[in-house]
């Protein structure tokens, strides 16, 4: 197990709750913040969510807060610490969020300055859900862009998800997605009672910056979305629902879910996912509180919380 030293400890007075954040490093380049309720003794069932953070952000611009005059505009395309008040005003559980950060700001790049990478992340997973939940929590692995590396990094490096895994979620964040990780997410999921997998993505295979492509045809997240739906397709049957802008799949238990932004003006839809309550819905899509006071791509259910 690792040793984890705590070198910030801050209360923070939400609206609803008094949360307290933890924050140390790891290996000398990863930044872990934790936001935890002040008295985890409160609920029986205690889920413990690693946000592995997206590229060219930092925690706390993750995190969001009130906007300034002069404010970056990072810290207003996430909100993640709000999002993550507004499922604790909706759930009777203890909710831990950890971020996880690297000086590199790019999961794909500290990987590949830790070939050991297989070895580490599940190190990271294991050792502080183990701190922060305790042994019967139930772990959540999510994250947005490039954070989805950390998600394969760790699919990479365990022979089979364990039971304590409970749910995977892509915010866009599935650029790595290639066969080789179907075998695994497959067994986990016939395997893992409530074990459940949402993935989000807008069709980037046609978005332009400045005239020219994101990405190409077929390496990014709609073209990967699409890829894995079509595999999955193998195990389960899945309901279509068209909206104004999604394209909505899901499996008939509702444990698989895939939502795809349509892009009619060639845009840029990124953060816009995660945003548009798209963590909140990441948790809660597929349970009672599924859309409940919440629209996914919808207005910010959260606003009032951000602090």
């Amino acid at each position: 197990m690792l040793c984890v030293l705590v070198l910030y400890n801050g209360l923070v007075s939400g609206q609803q709750s008094t949360t307290i954040v933890d924050s140390f490093r790891l290996y000398k380049d990863i930044k872990v913040t934790v936001d935890r309720p002040l008295n985890l003794s409160g609920y029986t069932k205690t889920i413990v969510t690693f946000y592995a953070l997206p590229n060219g952000n930092t925690t706390g611009q993750t995190m969001g807060k009130k906007m300034l005059p002069g404010d970056d505009w990072h810290f207003d395309i996430q909100h993640i610490a709000a999002q993550t008040k507004f499922i604790r005003q909706q759930v009777e559980i203890n909710f831990v969020v950890i971020y996880l950060e690297n000086d590199y700001k790019s999961w794909p790049l500290w990987k590949q300055k830790h070939t050991d990478f297989r070895k580490l992340i599940p190190q990271i997973v294991d050792s502080l859900a183990g701190v922060y939940g305790g042994s019967k929590a139930e772990i959540y692995l999510n994250g947005h862009s490039g954070g989805g590396s950390f998600i394969f990094g760790y699919l990479a490096g365990v022979a089979q998800v364990p039971k304590q895994v409970k749910r995977i979620s892509f915010l866009d964040s599935n650029y790595g997605y290639d066969s080789s990780y179907l075998p695994i997410l497959s067994k986990w999921l016939r395997k893992v009672k409530g074990a459940a997998l949402n993935l989000f993505a807008y069709n980037d295979s046609i978005a332009l910056y400045n005239g020219k492509p994101v990405v190409s045809a077929t390496g990014g997240t709609w073209y990967k979305g699409h890829l894995l739906l079509q595999h999955l397709r193998a195990d389960y049957s899945f309901s279509k629902m068209n909206t104004d802008s999604l394209i909505i799949y899901k499996s008939s238990d509702s444990r698989v879910q895939f939502y795809f932004k349509q892009n009619f003006d060639r845009g840029i839809y990124h953060t816009q996912q995660v945003e548009l309550n798209g963590f909140i819905h990441s948790i809660l899509c597929g349970t009672k509180m599924d859309s409940k006071k919440y629209m996914y791509y919808g207005k910010r259910a959260y606003a009032d919380l951000i602090e």
